[in-house]
């Protein structure tokens, strides 16, 4: 399996919202993205469903400046 495709299982979540936001920006954006934003959007697969639908859907802050600029493009995509 390739990077891109075990990103894309792990943006399999309970939440079907999430999951359409996680594809959409892994398929549009994760081929020019730059290795830091990688590991950003791997950290962010690491987090609970409800506290990653709270940076996601209900737009509450994260702590970390690329993180939250990552979870801004994301919800854009």
């Amino acid at each position: 399996m390739t990077e891109l495709g075990r990103l894309r299982w792990r943006c399999r979540r309970g939440m079907k919202e999430l999951d359409v936001l996680l594809e959409r920006w892994l398929e549009r954006d994760a081929a020019v993205a730059k290795p830091d934003e990688i590991g950003c959007f791997e950290a962010l697969l690491d987090l609970q469903d409800p506290q990653l639908a709270r940076y996601l859907l209900a737009g509450d802050p994260h702590p970390e400046s690329a993180t939250a600029a990552l979870i801004e493009r994301i919800r854009r995509a």
